[in-house]
């Protein structure tokens, strides 16, 4: 598996905010993807899951420009916002059933990725009552329903208690250990670790960046 992303431009108004942005990655890496606030780490992310257009550039999987293929960038890609785009009137489960079928649905509840993430334990409790972390868990069910090899993941930890996070981490090692490709807009220590690569995002162009754990070293770049 290899995707490019090619010379992603975004302009809103006359502010520029994406400048050429390039990476590429093959099957089994998460590339974490870091920046300032405002940086444009959010809209490089939404542009790649086709919820906003780019100005230009490309996003070729295997040779093929998901850009001009919608239908198999939903297929292939999944992405969870910082923010829970479900809807709060709804149950767990009924928010769930958006996007399995009842029969995969229950597979995955008995041994699957919902298991994993433990979202068996507030199937039946209204997303409004939920806390930021059983919303962020059920994000990612419902951005993960056809198993999609490329993940998108816009600060996944922010915010969530230290169970949470390591199910998340867990998640994204069994992801690549899978031959998957992760993409991390963060700031976090936790999810820096997670990845392989990365890249500073700055001035709407991306830079590679070899982090040593070292955060100061990373906030004198930002």
């Amino acid at each position: 598996m290899h995707i490019e992303i090619k010379d992603i431009h975004k302009k809103y108004g006359k502010k520029q905010v994406l400048r050429g942005a390039t990476v590429s990655a093959d099957g089994g890496v998460c590339i974490g993807i870091l920046g300032g606030n405002g940086s444009g780490k959010s809209t490089l992310l939404s542009i790649l899951a086709g919820i906003q257009p780019a100005n230009s550039g490309s996003f070729f999987y295997e040779g093929k420009d998901l850009f001009r293929y919608p239908r198999e960038r939903s297929r292939l890609v999944g992405y969870v916002p910082q923010g829970t785009p479900m809807i709060e009137e709804l149950t767990a489960y009924d928010n769930l059933l958006l996007w399995y079928s009842r029969d995969t649905l229950k597979k995955e509840l008995s041994d699957g990725l919902i298991s994993m993430l433990g979202i068996q334990d507030f199937l039946k409790v209204p997303v409004c009552k939920l806390s930021g972390g059983m919303k962020k868990r059920l994000s990612i069910a419902c951005a993960m329903a056809g198993r999609p090899p490329i993940l998108l993941l816009d600060e996944p930890m922010a915010a969530l208690d230290l169970v949470c996070k390591q199910t998340i981490a867990q998640y994204i090692k069994n992801h690549k250990q899978k031959g998957g490709i992760v993409l991390i807009a963060t700031h976090d220590v936790m999810e820096l670790a997670l990845c392989d690569s990365w890249y500073i995002l700055k001035d709407g162009q991306l830079t590679p960046f070899a982090y040593t754990g070292d955060v100061e070293e990373l906030v004198k770049k930002l």
